[in-house]
């Protein structure tokens, strides 16, 4: 299937417009998911072998696999359903927004095929949490589903800086309820002055009101906590990172997504005046960097979801044997075809 979608399916999809496939296949998974019988014979077809079926625990939950859907695809929990049928092991919804947003001018979608890359420059356009949590709400819920769903959230672009707590806190309070997981994206290039929350005093206000916020939940039995992860930029210097990671273990956050998109234009991309997030292949050795650092930094002690330029077995690999427990794949997806997680789950199985 791989070899056909690459030869045969790719080159026919890449000769349109990158947004518009994304809305087509993002169409079509949501028919897919609601089709529960096809989905549970395509379940079947990309299961593991038996003797390989050993769930991951990973910040008190339980994935089937180690392969993700990172954030950036199913943006508003249209066809997440349909992840396990594709192999995946969780699926990451968002980035979902306090506030509906358009995000920003078209065209913000561009393919490099040669470099297996893709720039984005989407600046979180979705239709925001109240809609996203009505539509989750009809969806099934924890504890009913085959695999766990992580819902990604971000500012929203008509909250200044001095406002993302609450703008971050409103979203939360709709999603929580859905989430398996909550992943807070600090670190997108594409919504201005976002990466400021990365910044120390910035970072503690916001972490210490969505733990304080996730302890209320507990304390009143309303639906539990919802373990956080932090997503982080690759543009962070290492002391960044330290001064990241302290905050993280002073309170008491439970994991940490290594890494969003970069802003660096390596090689054969210095020429390119694009403005946006570069991901894939070009990502993937310092992603990895990242994650290694983390990993003993901490002692292999704060749980890392690896994602960046994973595109074959070994990149994967490379991201578990440096500290990930679980990885992300997005751009990899897009160049390597609709069962690449279950290709790469199967190889990562016996790890």
């Amino acid at each position: 299937m791989g070899l056909i979608y690459q030869q045969v399916i790719r080159p026919l999809a890449f000769r349109r417009d990158p947004e518009t496939v994304h809305e087509n296949v993002v169409a079509a998974l949501s028919l897919l998911g609601r089709l529960p019988p096809a989905c549970r014979l395509l379940e079947w077809w990309n299961a593991l072998p038996a003797s390989a079926r050993r769930p991951v625990r990973c910040a008190g939950l339980e994935f089937p696999n180690r392969v993700g859907l990172a954030a950036g695809f199913d943006k508003n929990a249209h066809c997440w359903t349909a992840g396990a049928a594709l192999g995946f092991g969780h699926v990451e919804i968002g980035t979902v927004t306090r506030h509906a947003q358009p995000g920003n001018s078209k065209p913000r979608l561009f393919r490099f095929p040669a470099e297996e890359a893709v720039l984005n420059r989407m600046g979180f356009n979705n239709e925001g949490a109240e809609a996203v949590a009505r539509r989750l709400a009809g969806q099934p819920a924890r504890g009913r589903r085959r695999i766990p769903l992580g819902i990604n959230l971000g500012k929203s672009k008509i909250a200044p800086l001095d406002q993302a707590v609450e703008d971050y806190l409103g979203s939360f309070a709709l999603l929580a309820d859905h989430a398996d997981y909550i992943a807070i994206n600090v670190s997108s290039p594409n919504t201005p002055d976002l990466r400021k929350l990365q910044e120390h005093d910035r970072l503690v206000e916001l972490l210490g009101a969505l733990q304080q916020a996730n302890a209320e939940r507990e304390a009143r039995a309303i639906g539990g906590r919802r373990p956080i992860f932090l997503k982080i930029a690759p543009d962070l210097t290492w002391p960044q990172i330290d001064d990241i990671l302290q905050i993280l273990h002073d309170l008491h956050l439970d994991g940490i997504i290594a890494t969003n998109t970069t802003l660096a234009r390596p090689g054969p991309f210095a020429q390119v005046t694009e403005a946006g997030g570069l991901s894939g292949k070009p990502l993937c050795r310092r992603s990895t960097e990242i994650i290694n650092y983390i990993a003993r930094a901490t002692s292999g002690r704060l749980p890392i979801i690896g994602v960046g330029g994973i595109h074959d077995e070994a990149s994967a690999g490379e991201k578990l044997d440096a500290g990930a427990t679980l990885v992300q794949v997005y751009s990899g997806w897009i160049y390597r075809g609709p069962f690449f997680a279950a290709e790469l789950a199967r190889a990562l199985a016996y790890r």
